[in-house]
């Protein structure tokens, strides 16, 4: 499609739009939402005047979401960089006590053909409806139909870091495939070509999503296109339509500019919640969301809601990690005899590995009995990993105290120094097994966890935090009871030798 002239971009204007939760500018070149602010979503909490921007035209950050008609020719229909709509007003507001809202931009031909493009606004929501009406007022037949496409640089969203990089790129839903991302490498590479019943087209970023989702009863085709220049178009349209002098007709379309809030996504369209990316997790994490969400709705606090579902979590495994736990505290009762036999046997590894077997033997004690535990549930803790990483309700989210932001990380590094020494006192509680150099790495695990994590956003140290806490607690109880166990059972030795 060809550029607008200087023309044409001279005579058009910006259309202002505020709502509750946008804050949109539309050009009438083309109805182009060319800048959409999210009022309720602040940069920082330290500076709430400075919002998200999700669509922009600065070069570095473009990102825009365009639609129009294509019809025979360029004077049947509006294009997105062709067309100059009229508006009765520059500004619009959302007022309080009012529920929707809608804008209005008007385009003829001259020559009998009307188009009204509507953008429908709701209180709360971030999805808008955006509707071509077209009216053939000529005395020939209209044919057209109706695209709507979104561009956008590669710029990378500013939540990433060192540790942490999330997914910034394309994301497509078709019926027969389903969800799949499309990274801007596989954008410049390849061309989308697809064709399926409803689906829709996205860009991606940590927390947030621009998405345009066609009518989902009808036939769309899914199209990409590198522009160069860093510049990458992700597109749809339907199928197409004939009026009949006097007649009119509605396309309709739905776009989506804001956070990805799940109940707001599961609202849209078929899918849409996928775009809360939990990778192959996804059958354990939404439950686990939906758990988490539900929690929320009683108590209100995020933070307390991780912490439920982390003891959730450890009471559900609760029986099978007891196994692997008493399978440790008798592995500690036994250190000073291992000990023992490593001196004893210090020159002769072979007779001290099958001395240790003998005597894990007699004390009918597995050492590997731990790994399975550990490995069934590790693909529950890294969906929650997941969940907490992907869900926008957490950003700015405070917890209690210093904890303003589960999504940032600790400002004054404090849950990552308590989870630090919750994990060296949990190494206390453990047999200390191994060669000299896998028990060094061991006792430095700690440090380097601590480290890492200090960088981590707080609601995941404190979700970390709380399962090693828990985790000592239950391993505590364990050691106790093992150590009653083994006193009851030499007691009843003596007693039985006594009686003889």
């Amino acid at each position: 499609m060809q550029e607008a002239t200087s023309e044409t971009r001279a005579s058009s204007r910006i259309v202002r739009v505020r709502t509750d939760v946008l804050d949109l500018e539309i050009n009438t070149l083309g109805g182009t939402v060319v800048n959409a602010k999210l009022p309720e979503m602040p940069l920082s909490l330290d500076n709430p005047d400075v919002v998200k921007e999700l669509f922009t035209t600065d070069p570095f950050r473009y990102h825009v979401a365009e639609s129009g008609l294509i019809g025979s020719d360029d004077s049947l229909a509006p294009k997105h960089d062709k067309a100059v709509y009229t508006a009765e007003k520059t500004s619009y507001t959302l007022d309080q006590g009012q529920d929707t809202m809608t804008v209005t931009l008007e385009w003829n031909n001259g020559q009998g053909i009307e188009v009204s493009k509507h953008f429908t606004f709701k209180r709360g929501l971030y999805d808008v409806l955006v509707e071509h009406e077209v009216t053939n007022n000529s005395d020939q037949t209209w044919v057209g139909r109706e695209y709507q496409q979104l561009k956008r640089s590669s710029y990378k969203e500013e939540t990433d870091s060192a540790f942490m990089v999330f997914y910034t790129g394309g994301g497509i839903y078709t019926a027969e495939d389903k969800f799949d991302k499309l990274d801007f490498d596989e954008l410049s590479e390849s061309k989308l070509d697809r064709d399926t019943t409803g689906g829709w087209v996205s860009f991606l970023q940590h927390y947030f999503v621009g998405a345009w989702i066609p009518s989902q009863d009808q036939r769309n085709h899914l199209y990409s296109k590198y522009l160069g220049n860093d510049r990458y178009l992700l597109g749809t349209y339907g199928p197409g339509k004939s009026l009949n002098s006097g007649e009119t007709a509605r396309f309709s379309s739905i776009l989506y500019v804001g956070p990805k809030l799940n109940k707001q996504l599961k609202e849209v369209a078929e899918g849409f919640e996928l775009t809360r990316d939990y990778g192959w997790l996804a059958v354990i994490a939404k439950p686990m969301y939906w758990v988490l969400e539900t929690i929320h709705d009683y108590v209100g606090n995020w933070g307390v809601s991780i912490i439920l579902v982390t003891v959730l979590i450890k009471l559900a495994f609760y029986k099978m990690t007891e196994t692997s736990g008493r399978s440790m505290a008798k592995m500690r009762n036994l250190q000073p005899r291992i000990k023992a036999l490593q001196e004893r046997y210090k020159d002769d590894r072979q007779q001290l590995s099958q001395q240790m077997m003998d005597l894990y033997k007699r004390e009918k004690v597995n050492p590997a009995a731990g790994c399975l535990p550990i490995l069934v549930q590790m693909p529950f803790f890294l969906a929650f990993y997941w969940v907490l990483i992907e869900s926008v309700e957490m950003r700015q989210a405070p917890f209690a105290l210093w904890i303003t932001d589960l999504s940032t990380r600790d400002p004054y590094f404090i849950l990552p120094l308590i989870m630090g020494a919750a994990m060296f006192f949990q190494q206390k509680l453990n047999p200390q097994v191994g060669d000299p150099v896998q028990m060094r790495v061991m006792q430095i695990m700690p440090v380097i966890f601590t480290a890492f994590f200090a960088f981590f956003p707080s609601g995941l140290v404190l979700y970390w935090v709380t399962n090693t806490v828990l985790s000592i607690a239950q391993q505590w109880k364990i050691n106790k009871v093992v150590e009653a166990e083994a006193k009851a059972q030499k007691g009843g030795k003596k007693g039985s030798k006594k009686d003889g």
